[in-house]
Formats: structure tokens, sequence, C-alpha cells
């Protein structure tokens, strides 16, 4: 049999496997001077003002809306095709998610319908760039206005809008999960132009103290401290930060290698009448190919899967639909979004990481034309 071909696999090698055991050889693993380099290498990679390291893309999410002052009552918009961590999050926070419709074509939050959603209690809007492609910033602003706007960017590391790397002007966060393009093992960023919400987002990621624990503990240093406010435990480690630095230095690669091997499926699946490829944004932008998701039509998506599973070929499905899943059901009632909807019934993840060769490639498009055909 030929040998199994995941949906995904992390792009590592012997500089990361070096970088860690320099951490480890220093002295000091948890969060110090190795993080404090990871966010100075986003902050020149995406153009914000502040970055900060976080134990998770979800840990980011909590503390930002958290840091807004996102309460009961409040409104937060968002897809329904995106993964349940930021609605868990919305909820949690003691807020409605309220769910917009998508593009069917590039599965991106459409403008007029974060318009159509806006309220008096709409207190932040959270555009997902969804698969590696970047929402329409420029059409999301104008229809928020003074609203804040909270970009979900887990997908997004290596996206570009208008030429600008995503998170140069919004509130962003990214996520560093072994799936991700780059990977910390597990671990995510918050990119931020906002001073006094940064000073909040520091204070709630590690306890409330105001000081990082190396600047405390180093040679002559104070190791007094205030809290400020209370906070949670959502620090990266330097362990984690130097994986982070050397992918970080790959992310080019990574985004090439991705791109050529979306523009061969995209080349060698466009005759298939049965399913329907990514469409790409009418605007200017980079393309990073977290996921190349196509929608299968000619027969029950249930199936497909079964064939690629029996020719040992790995897919992904990203996502439910949030609003369909039976605690937002049971809280919030019934939503009915019919792109969503539709296309929740139809997405496939096929494999997609910078380590497949050519014949690796071949052998899905193959797969495909024979199952679709």
């Amino acid at each position: 049999m030929n040998e199994f071909i995941p949906m995904s696999r992390p792009f590592l090698g012997e500089e990361e496997i070096q970088s860690v055991a320099e951490v480890l050889k220093s002295g000091w693993i948890t969060t110090g001077p190795r993080c404090a380099e990871f966010e100075r290498r986003f902050i020149e990679l995406t153009g914000a003002r502040y970055a900060l390291t976080m134990s998770s893309a979800t840990a980011g999410m909590h503390i930002v809306l958290k840091s807004l002052g996102i309460k009961d009552g409040d409104e937060v918009i968002t897809p329904s095709l995106t993964f349940a961590s930021t609605v868990n999050q919305i909820v949690l926070a003691g807020a409605r998610p309220v769910f917009a419709d998508i593009d069917y074509d590039t599965l991106l939050v459409r403008k007029d319908e974060i318009a159509r959603l806006i309220t008096g209690r709409t207190k932040a809007i959270i555009p997902v760039h969804y698969a590696g492609a970047p929402a329409d910033m420029e059409a999301i602003e104008a229809a928020a206005g003074a609203i804040p706007v909270i970009e979900d960017a887990a997908h997004a590391i290596g996206t570009y809008y208008q030429g600008r790397h995503i998170g140069h002007k919004h509130t962003a966060i990214f996520s560093f999960h072994p799936i991700k393009n780059i990977t910390t093992g597990e671990g995510g960023m918050i990119t931020t132009n906002d001073e006094d919400l940064t000073h909040k987002l520091r204070l709630h990621r590690f306890h409330g103290i105001e000081r990082d624990a190396w600047k405390r503990y180093g040679k002559g240093s104070d190791p007094s401290y205030d809290i400020l406010d209370p906070g949670f435990k959502y620090n990266l480690t330097d362990l984690q930060a130097a994986i982070g630095i050397t992918q970080l230095a790959k992310l080019q690669t990574i985004t090439q290698k991705r791109n050529v091997i979306a523009r061969r499926y995209v080349k060698g699946l466009s005759a298939l009448a049965g399913l329907d490829l990514p469409g790409a944004p009418p605007y200017d932008h980079g393309h990073a190919w977290h996921l190349f998701v196509v929608k299968i039509k000619s027969m029950e998506r249930r199936h497909f899967m079964e064939a690629l599973a029996e020719r040992n070929i790995g897919y992904g499905f990203h996502f439910p639909a949030c609003h369909t899943l039976s605690y937002v059901k049971r809280r919030f009632g019934t939503t009915h979004l019919p792109v969503t909807e539709d296309v929740a019934e139809k997405i496939v993840s096929l494999p997609l990481y910078p380590g497949m060769d050519g014949l690796q490639v071949q052998r899905v498009i193959e797969a495909v034309r024979e199952i679709i055909a």
C-alpha cells in the first residue's frame, strides 16, 4: 500500500532542534529573552507597534475581548464558518455571537452581511482570514466605523492584504498550533497598535503582574512586584519561542512551497465538474494557503472522504458551522445562513504542507479525479 499522506505536517528540521537545545542549556526556559525576540521579529513582519506572545490563539482571543470590556448583553459579529474557539470566547465573555454569512467562492465573510447586522449593542467585529486568504479589510472597516475590529488571523501567517501583512493595522490574533503554517507546538501572538490595550493585555496574560519574571530574577534585579488587576497564565515559554523564531525565518520558503502545491491542485483539478475549487478574492492580496478547501458537489462528502481514506490519503473538515452547534442553538436559538449551511455540507480540506513532494501531490490529484469522475 502507498504511504499515508496526512492532511498536514509541521515543517521542522535540525534548526528547530538546535534552537531548543540552546535554550535548555541557557538555564532559562520559560518566558524570557527568546519570547521578547520572537515578538520583535513579529513586529518586523507585520508592521504593528506591539506584539505579545501567548500560550494559544484562544488565550489571545480571551484576553483581547476581556481587555476591550466585552460583557453581558453585548453583541460580537463573526462568521459561523470558523473554529469554535472564537465563538466560545465570545460566549464566555457573556456576549452574544451574531453570525454573518460568507461568500461562496472565497468562504470569506461578506461586508454587506456585517453592515446589515450592526446594532447599538455591537461592541466588536471579528472577521476571519479563512484558509490563508485575507478578508476585505477596507470594506469591513467602512462598515464598522468606530466599532473595534479584531482580526482572527489564526490562518494568516504569511497573508497579505493590499501589499501589507495581516496584523499591521487592527488588533490581530495568530495561531502557532502544529497544523498552522508555522508552529511553536502550541502558541499564539497578538499584534496591535493600541498602547492602552497592550498594557491591559500584558497584565491579563500573566496574573496581573506588571513585570516579566525574567526581568525580576536577573542579576541585581528587584524581584518585588505588584498586581494591578487579576489576570491569567497565558504566557509562552522560551522553549516554544525558540522554535517560533526559527520557523519565522523559514516563512517565505514555507509560503512559496504552499503556493506551488495550491497551483498544482488548481491546474490538476479545475476540469472536474463535480467539485468547486477555492475562489480568489478580487482585491490585491497574498495567499498563505493554510488550507486548500474544495466543495464536493457530485456525491456525499462522507463517501468522498471514505474514498480518500481507502487510498491512504488524509483530509480535513474546516469547519462545522458554529451556528449549528448544539449549545449555540440551545442558548441563542436558530440562525439561517444559506451560504454557510450549503458549503458546510460540502467542504473538504485536501493535504497541504511544505514537505509534500511532487509525487504525493500528484497522488492526491489522481485520487480526487478518480473518485469524482
